[in-house]
């Protein structure tokens, strides 16, 4: 019997399309199995935006401060240094100006024992005809042997009443030193000293309410604490000059009041005026209690005129005190 080889049958449509599912199925599953959670995309409004921001803009505006302090800080230390070469020069010049009065002091005093050793001092009481008399009390009268500079010199006892603002302090401090030396240099001797500030605050509290005795030693003592002294003031001359008559005025002192200050930033000079019209009040010949001199220092002067009325003002109210006081006010063309 012959054998028929039957052809094996050719692979169908459908079983494709089996196979084909079962592979996307498994493919399917695979990708819902290993699928991890989608992270949810950054946000473009971040929170900390704002915050970081604010911190940017205060980090700015401290370098920019800083840089300020930093310049502010390196000319503080240039104008110290300048300061410093300057009071050098002022005590040097302090020193030579003690040193040279008290040389003059005992040139005079052993002149003095020389003439009345030899006589001289006799010899210079001489009788004087009338004629000579009255020709001696017009020259006298003419040129006064009490004043130097327009300045009465016959007080026993000198109070300073300072402006200690920093306008005095930072500017004129080494022309007031001076000006300290040289008014002392034309008082040779006196019976008390004392100094304190526009608002009647003392320099040596332990001298409070009572002079300072005189000496060399005494001189050199003020202006070696005064170099440095730089207390409170509100540029008001009137405090101090009211304590100052109230607690050393006596009947049998002479005394003079030196003012010095650069700005008069009170409410009212007429007020001012009045109240040491109060305390300073005329005696019986009509003189006043003290005499109150002023000395002005022109800082103010060098600011644009729009900034120099306290200076202007403190000009007007110590022409009107030392007219009325007994006493003359300088104000210098210079205050270094």
């Amino acid at each position: 019997m012959k054998l028929t080889r039957r052809e094996p049958p050719e692979i169908g449509i459908s079983f494709l399309d089996t196979i084909t599912c079962g592979v996307g199925a498994i493919i399917l599953l695979m990708t819902v199995t290993t699928t991890r959670p989608q992270e949810a995309p950054p946000s473009d409004s971040d929170p900390r935006a704002v915050a970081i921001s604010q911190l940017q803009r205060e980090l700015f505006a401290a370098q920019a401060e800083l840089g300020k302090v930093t310049a502010e800080a390196e000319r503080k230390v240039s104008k110290a240094a300048l300061s410093e070469s300057e009071l050098k020069k002022v005590k040097a010049q302090i020193a030579a100006l003690l040193a040279a009065q008290a040389s003059a002091a005992k040139a005079d005093q052993n002149a003095a024992q020389n003439a009345e050793i030899y006589g001289e001092l006799k010899t210079a009481q001489q009788q004087i005809t009338e004629e000579m008399a009255r020709l001696y009390a017009q020259k006298n009268r003419a040129r006064p042997k009490d004043l130097i500079g327009g300045i009465p010199i016959d007080s026993e006892y000198i109070c300073f009443i300072i402006d200690t603002s920093g306008s005095m302090f930072n500017y004129a401090w080494p022309r007031l030193l001076n000006q300290i030396v040289e008014t002392l240099s034309v008082y040779p001797r006196v019976k008390g000293l004392q100094v304190m500030n526009d608002q009647g605050t003392y320099m040596f509290p332990e001298f409070a309410g009572d002079w300072i005795p005189d000496s060399p030693d005494r001189r050199r003592m003020v202006i070696d604490k005064l170099s440095t002294w730089n207390v409170f003031s509100k540029s008001s001359p009137g405090e101090g000059i009211e304590a100052a008559v109230t607690q050393f005025y006596r009947p049998d002192r002479k005394i003079s009041l030196f003012v010095l200050g650069d700005e008069f930033t009170g409410p009212s000079i007429r007020q001012i005026a009045e109240v040491v019209r109060k305390v300073n009040r005329p005696n019986q010949s009509g003189e006043p209690l003290v005499r109150i001199h002023a000395i002005g220092f022109p800082t103010q002067f060098a600011n644009p005129p729009s900034m120099q009325a306290t200076g202007i003002r403190f000009a007007a109210l110590m022409r009107e005190l030392t007219r009325q006081n007994g006493g003359s006010f300088v104000g210098l063309n210079s205050f270094r």
